[in-house]
């Protein structure tokens, strides 16, 4: 396999790997939704979609890359679409880049005796908002993968030019054999009408 290709699997791996999570909590709202009956927002519903179908095309040009492998082309043609998703996706669901998910807040008091005087007060914890905190990563992970998929759409042109390479230098082989074999196959012809000639000439 060459360079092109192990950084094709590379990529594709680190693909996998963001859009399973983005998936699986953008699923979870959708489920949130539609058990209570209501539509889920498109923001939320263009990204899952998104990230569904890379997903499974990444996937299924990780493991079928041998096929994927004679096709590149048209594996940089649809990665690059997906970039395009993605970029839509991810402007629908802008609106969260500017919420904060996270704050520190008074959790409740304490008291404590020391014999003398008494010490009291009120404690603060890190309080985060879980809800959004999995749109932000999901909108972080999309962002990820507008990247991810514009680099596997350059190396998959690549593939595409070595596996051209090397199918060229294939049949330049063959043609340099072939041509090596009728030279050898003319041989016989021409010294069997040589042997025959003189053979007449002889009578």
């Amino acid at each position: 396999m060459s360079l092109s290709g192990l950084s094709f699997w590379f990529w594709r791996i680190f693909q996998i790997v963001t859009l399973i999570p983005t998936l699986g909590m953008l699923a979870w709202f959708v489920d949130f939704y539609n058990t209570r009956g209501l539509l889920t927002p498109r923001s939320i519903l263009v990204l899952f979609i998104v990230s569904v179908l890379g997903a499974v095309w990444a996937l299924g040009t990780l493991f079928l890359y041998a096929r994927a492998r004679h096709s590149a082309k048209f594996v940089a043609f649809v990665d690059l679409l997906f970039v395009g998703a993605l970029i839509g996706a991810v402007y629908e669901l802008r609106g969260i880049a500017d919420a904060d998910c996270s704050n520190w807040q008074s959790n409740g008091a304490y008291s404590t005796d020391l014999g003398l005087f008494t010490v009291s007060g009120n404690t603060y914890g890190w309080d985060v908002n879980r809800h959004c905190a999995m749109l932000k990563a999901s909108w972080a992970f999309g962002i990820m993968n507008i990247i991810f998929f514009f680099i596997t759409c350059l190396l998959a042109l690549l593939v595409h030019r070595h596996y051209r390479n090397d199918r060229d230098r294939v049949v330049v082989r063959r043609e340099v054999h072939r041509s090596r074999h009728g030279h050898r196959s003319t041989s016989p012809r021409y010294s069997t009408s040589r042997h025959s000639h003189s053979r007449r000439s002889y009578v």
